[in-house]
């Protein structure tokens, strides 16, 4: 009897999970168990200044997302797939960097659990990408993903949805294709437009209605800064997007980008 009650003592007292992710690149696939990365050569504690998520100072065990990346070049596109269905479209340039704004997979030990992001949630876990020194390289919020189950190379966000693309006869500094990378980087990760994209968070922002046919004055603008200052809503999870994140002239791009797209709907 003794030796029982020991041993479910022993098994009480093993972590309660451990996770994995799967890294798949063009020419090699790997999968990390979470005891793996908390043990991988190049792991160190890194602190992060105003956390994205958290909202305040956060300190993680976390490896150099490049050690992560082999033979990847900067030209390379990778996307960051999430539990909730959130699907953030990384360029590899900023992941690859050694200084600056640099990019770093936080891995939870189940040991020592990370805190909910806010009540009745679930922490940012298993795998986060933060970044430190951000403002170094102007990082903004869709590119801090948690809850990672998964990073795959892929074509670029171009190359996969063609129903994305503004009109083919617009030069490529047209401000309409300036606000289409504005749309990849702060957009797509939650939305998909024509039903093109690989996210399920948000809606469509084309089908069956584009939001700039339906926010009349600077109420889109408004919405975009603040949208718990538009309509609060409990469930919401769009962000709100300051300037020190989206500047005036990069969100005037995006609405002009969503503004031609109304009269380019396409059905899924």
């Amino acid at each position: 009897m003794k030796l029982i009650l020991a041993l479910f003592a022993a098994l009480l007292a093993l972590p309660a999970w451990a996770a994995q992710l799967t890294v798949e690149l063009d020419h090699t696939s790997k999968t990390w168990q979470t005891a793996d990365l908390l043990t991988h050569p190049d792991v160190q504690t890194v602190q992060i200044t105003d956390d994205v998520s958290y909202k305040r100072n956060m300190t993680y065990r976390a490896v150099p997302l490049a050690a992560l990346l082999p033979g990847l070049t900067p030209a390379n596109h990778l996307q960051a797939v999430a539990l909730d269905g959130f699907a953030a479209e990384l360029t590899a340039a900023p992941l690859l960097r050694t200084h600056g704004a640099r990019a770093w997979l936080a891995v939870e030990d189940p040991a020592n659990p990370w805190p909910a992001l806010a009540e009745g949630k679930p922490s940012a876990g298993p795998f986060y990408l933060v970044w430190t020194d951000p403002q170094a390289g102007r990082i903004g919020p869709e590119q801090w993903p948690f809850q990672i189950v998964g990073i795959k190379q892929l074509k670029t966000v171009a190359e996969r949805f063609p129903a994305l693309l503004p009109d083919p006869t617009l030069a490529a500094n047209d401000p309409i294709n300036q606000g289409f990378l504005v749309f990849q980087k702060n957009c797509l990760a939650c939305h998909r437009l024509n039903g093109a994209g690989d996210a399920h968070v948000g809606p469509d922002l084309n089908i069956p209605y584009n939001p700039t046919e339906y926010f009349s004055g600077d109420f889109l603008k408004r919405y975009i800064r603040d949208p718990q200052s538009l309509r609060q809503w409990p469930q919401a999870k769009m962000p709100a997007f300051a300037a020190s994140v989206l500047p005036d002239g990069e969100l005037d791009l995006l609405l002009g980008y969503l503004k031609h797209m109304a009269g380019r709907k396409q059905q899924p």
